[in-house]
């Protein structure tokens, strides 16, 4: 049972994007800063809990930071969704909110439609999506499903050099508990993501459509390169006397791009360089370089970063600096649920596409029944402050998300 979107959809929804959108704002990168167990992460889990005590729903935070609300008694066969707050460094207001939001807002859709769902339905929002500040992204829902390992997060320092254990009690959460969640995750029978679309696959698709539904996403690491040389004076010391990790460090950022150019589909991106000890007039002593690379398979993704490395160590090596070579994360490219995924497509009049973008409903994808649905971005902008989606569309993404879950909860 579809509705055209109405005023009082676009008034909630409105009223929504305005309560969060003072917080996290980053006025010196532009967008948004939020992450796990920060000051706008914690304010925007008290605002998810205050707004489904608003609609009746019972809030529980899990072991591993993860904030449920559920609309009818917690059980098995489940119908989950829901996304993430957190954004990268200076990232987009939609990447992760506007799904927690659409969440809830279908849920008010469903009422509002008269559905009494047979099933229990959930809402969650898993805690640092993006890694961006421990390093390790979808480190909630990795935690959940077991594929990392609860001492190694323990251990995780962010940019400050505090611990993911000492950021946890700040909050009065206790990391001792974070791991495995079998029995949650058995309770869930369907997870469906919405998200804003990231890049514009879809407008390929279909130019005309608001809306697409999730049947991939590619491989996807994250590596970090350790230089190091010699710190020295740099108004001192001579070219032949130099040993500056720099320079390799600058031939790791060639290499990514100029590997684009031989390897169709494959994506390699240096997006953050820290020198040490970081002074303008100071050769460094060492830089560490964060590289994210994306492609078909984990195995091709692998080979991609091999050849980088090689091109990364033989300048290295002219250079007179050392370099070590550090993997942070590896997902293997992920089939999204083709039934449930087809099934969608149909109901929904909507085209099915890729994306390159990892997410949680990707690490969840082994373990539950699930897909995504995407909501047009008109320039493909994401993880800037550029990125958008016209209200209109986050309307109909919020009737079609409202859709499925009614579909499922049967």
């Amino acid at each position: 049972m579809k509705s055209v979107p109405s005023s009082a959809a676009a008034a909630r929804f409105n009223s929504a994007w305005s309560d969060l959108a003072g917080l996290g704002r980053d006025h010196r990168r532009g967008g948004y800063s939020r992450h796990v167990f920060d000051d706008a992460d914690m304010q925007m889990r008290e605002w998810f809990t205050a707004q489904a005590q608003r609609r009746g729903l019972e809030s529980e935070v899990d072991r591993n930071g993860n904030i449920w609300a559920w609309w009818g008694r917690p059980g098995p066969g489940a119908v989950v969704t829901g996304s993430h707050f957190d954004s990268v460094p200076g990232g987009g207001a939609f990447d992760g909110p506007l799904g927690i939001v659409s969440a809830l807002l279908a849920i008010d859709e469903m009422r509002v439609r008269g559905v009494q769902p047979g099933k229990p339905v959930a809402l969650v929002c898993f805690a640092e999506e993006e890694g961006g500040r421990f390093g390790l992204p979808c480190l909630g829902s990795r935690l959940m499903t077991g594929v990392v390992e609860p001492e190694h997060v323990r251990r995780l320092h962010d940019p400050d050099g505090i611990s993911y254990a000492d950021a946890a009690r700040r909050v009065g959460f206790d990391a001792a508990a974070i791991g495995p969640d079998p029995e949650r995750l058995a309770m869930i029978g369907a997870f469906i993501e919405l998200h804003v679309e990231q890049g514009r696959l879809l407008h390929a698709a279909d130019p005309n459509a608001a809306i697409g539904i999730g049947s991939q996403i590619v491989a996807h690491g994250r590596w970090r390169m350790t230089l190091t040389g010699e710190g020295n004076h740099a108004g001192t010391t001579r070219p032949v006397d130099r040993h500056d990790p720099m320079i390799p460090a600058a031939a790791a950022v060639l290499a990514a791009r100029r590997a684009l150019g031989r390897h169709d589909g494959a994506v390699a991106t240096i997006g953050r360089l820290q020198p040490i000890p970081g002074g303008t007039n100071v050769i460094a002593s060492s830089v560490d370089v964060w590289m994210d690379v994306r492609f078909e398979g984990a195995a091709q993704t692998a080979a991609l970063v091999d050849e980088i490395v090689a091109a990364v160590r033989e300048e290295a090596e002219m250079e007179g600096c050392s370099l070590v070579v550090h993997r942070e994360s590896l997902s293997d490219a992920v089939m999204f649920d083709p039934a449930l995924t087809m099934e969608m497509a149909a109901s929904l009049d909507a085209p099915v596409i890729p994306t390159g973008a990892g997410h949680d409903a990707g690490v969840l994808a082994d373990h539950a029944p699930s897909s995504m649905l995407f909501v047009r971005n008109p320039t493909g902008v994401s993880h800037a402050p550029g990125e958008h989606a016209e209200t209109s569309d986050c309307l109909r993404g919020i009737e079609a998300l409202a859709d499925a879950l009614t579909g499922l909860a049967r």
